[in-house]
C-alpha cells in the first residue's frame, strides 16, 4: 500500500519520476526566497503560485506524510524506474523527511536516486552521528550550492556532486544549460565523470 505520491515530471526532467514536496510551505524555503541566493530566483515558488498551483495539494500531502513520522516499509513506494529524483520541487523539511527518503532508497535497491538539497546540517547530523543510518549505495547526494556565480568544484562531506548556478551565458565550464536529464544523466550516475554541474539561472 503506497501512500507517497510520485510525480511525472516534464520539461528537462521528462522521463524521470520524482517525489516532490510543497516549496510554498517549507519554512527553510520561505526563509531563503528573499535572499540573494539562488532561492531568490526559485522556479518552484513561481510555478506553484501560478500555473502549477494545482500541484500544491499533492505536494503538501507528501510534505505532511514524509515529515511527521518515519513510515513503515509497506507505506513506502515501489519504484519501477532506473533513475529517480527527490526534490524536483521542495527541499528537505526535517530529519524525519530525510530518513524516509533513505528508507525509500533501501526498499528499491535497483533504482538510482538523486537527492538535491542545501540542508548540509541534516545530512551531516544523520550520517555523522547516527549508528543506524549510512548513505545507501544507490543514493546520490547533490549539494545545491546556494551562491550564484560562485562555482564550487568539490562537494561537501557525504555529498557526491555539487549543483551550481551562474547568471551569465557562456561560462567556460557550463555543462547543464539546455540539456535534458535523461539524455545526460550526469546527476544520476556516480561514475558519470561530472561531479560539478553548472547551469544558467532560469
Amino acid at each position: 500500500m503506497n501512500i507517497v505520491k510520485v510525480s511525472k515530471m516534464s520539461g528537462k526532467l521528462s522521463g524521470i519520476p520524482a517525489i516532490n514536496t510543497n516549496t510554498v510551505t517549507n519554512e527553510f524555503c520561505i526563509k531563503m526566497k528573499d535572499t540573494d541566493s539562488i532561492c531568490g530566483s526559485c522556479y518552484s515558488h513561481r510555478m506553484l503560485n501560478t500555473y502549477r498551483k494545482n500541484c500544491q495539494p499533492a505536494f503538501q500531502f507528501n510534505s505532511d506524510i514524509l515529515s511527521k513520522s518515519v513510515l513503515i516499509e509497506d507505506f513506502l513506494p515501489v519504484i519501477n524506474s532506473a533513475f529517480f529524483r527527490f526534490n524536483g520541487h521542495g527541499e528537505l523539511i526535517n530529519m524525519t523527511h530525510l530518513i524516509n527518503l533513505v528508507n525509500i532508497c533501501k526498499k528499491n535497491p535497483h533504482t538510482n536516486f538523486a537527492l538535491w538539497t542545501k540542508r548540509k546540517d541534516l545530512i551531516n547530523k544523520l550520517f555523522k552521528y547516527s549508528d543506524s543510518y549510512h548513505p545507501p549505495k544507490n543514493m546520490i547526494l547533490i549539494y545545491s550550492n546556494p551562491k550564484i556565480d560562485c562555482v564550487r568544484i568539490e562537494p561537501p562531506r557525504y555529498f557526491h556532486k555539487v549543483f551550481n548556478n551562474v547568471s551569465h551565458g557562456g561560462y567556460k565550464n557550463e555543462n547543464c544549460t539546455g540539456q535534458k536529464c535523461m539524455e545526460c544523466l550526469a546527476c544520476y550516475k556516480k561514475d558519470s565523470g561530472i561531479d560539478s554541474i553548472i547551469e544558467r539561472v532560469k
